[in-house]
């Protein structure tokens, strides 16, 4: 049946009407992000851990350009006074009370970028603005002002730099989600399957032959090579013991719960908590200090304390480093949570 002009005329209204309604609320729903998350609080949260949620903001934000500034500079601003704050304190009497003022002014700036950033302001700090600034510059609506002050003008609660919006894609499947966030599940089980090996052949070792950590020297007795073992660990040891065998029989019992039930919600969960108590062992290390050097034939004072700081440093970077995974998996699972119903989460 042909269509009158007024009915074609109507549909196209109609249809009209349909597209700029979606676009509206494509425009509605901000720039294209890589977590989910508002953008304003995104950029809050920059700042809410210092330079360490600023780092990880802006490796996961690959998108939000206003999200990637405040990162950028909450890295630059607190990795920069962090520094300064420990080099001060190595100065002779005067260093704690420089470190205390750089530490008060640490505090100042944390309290005013949160509350700029959850107002959607590019609040820029002297150098280190100018630098986040020029590395994520602002685009302009066709109006002539950035997008960013469109944005408050209009009253959005979240004022950032907006890219073109991205097309709403219609929900996953759980299924596809489990492929994209944690591979196949054989993979996983291997994974798994290893992990529990490893932790069960270092608790053996750890447990019953700690005392093949060691130095061997070799000496010709009869003319036969002879190692002597000089032991590194002392007594101390034994006081440690306990805090990695736990770590690692609750590693065991959470990847043997992984290969039972296995959730993302729960993989993710696990993985914190690994994480934490693999922090905590490395610390407890650190602070019981459960070695001596000095066992070592013929080595001087100055390279016992040269090797002792070196091992300090390295295990510093292991517990940050576990310190920081930990934090990183516990902000993907919140971005996760935000994009699911409960049901629906702890269906994954």
């Amino acid at each position: 049946m042909e269509l009158t002009p007024e009915e074609r005329q109507r549909i196209y209204e109609e249809e009209k009407a349909r597209i700029e309604a979606e676009k509206k609320a494509s425009q509605e729903a901000g720039p294209p992000q890589t977590t989910g998350l508002q953008s304003n609080v995104a950029a809050l949260l920059c700042y809410l851990g210092g330079w360490v949620t600023g780092i990880i903001f802006f490796i996961l934000e690959q998108k939000d350009r206003f999200v990637r500034f405040h990162a950028l500079q909450s890295i630059i601003v607190f990795g920069t006074l962090n520094v300064a704050g420990v080099l001060l304190s190595y100065i002779p009497v005067a260093g704690d009370f420089f470190a205390a003022i750089v530490g008060i002014l640490a505090f100042v700036l944390w309290i005013v970028l949160m509350v700029k950033a959850y107002q959607g302001e590019r609040y820029r700090i002297a150098v280190a603005g100018d630098i986040a600034a020029s590395s994520f510059p602002v685009e302009s609506s066709p109006d002539g002002r950035s997008s960013g002050q469109a944005a408050i003008s209009e009253g959005e609660p979240s004022a950032t730099v907006k890219d073109e919006a991205e097309e709403i894609k219609p929900a996953e499947k759980p299924e596809h989600t489990e492929k994209r966030m944690g591979g196949s599940r054989a993979l996983r089980v291997t994974a798994s399957s290893f992990a529990i090996a490893w932790s069960f052949i270092l608790l053996i070792f750890f447990s019953f032959f700690s005392g093949y950590i060691a130095y061997y020297q070799p000496v010709m007795r009869g003319g036969t090579t002879v190692w002597n073992r000089y032991p590194l660990l002392t007594g101390d040891y034994y006081q440690w013991l306990p805090i990695l065998a736990t770590t690692l029989i609750l590693a065991i019992a959470g990847h043997i719960l992984l290969i039972i039930y296995d959730r993302y919600w729960l993989r993710r969960m696990i993985q914190i908590v690994l994480y934490i108590l693999g922090t905590v062992t490395v610390v407890s290390f650190i602070s019981i200090a459960p070695y001596n050097f000095g066992v070592i034939p013929g080595i001087s004072n100055n390279m016992v304390i040269t090797i002792s700081i070196i091992l300090i440093i390295v295990l510093i970077a292991i517990a940050i480093a576990l310190g920081i995974s930990a934090l990183v998996i516990f902000i993907k699972l919140v971005i996760h949570m935000s994009r699911h119903s409960s049901g629906k989460f702890f269906s994954l």
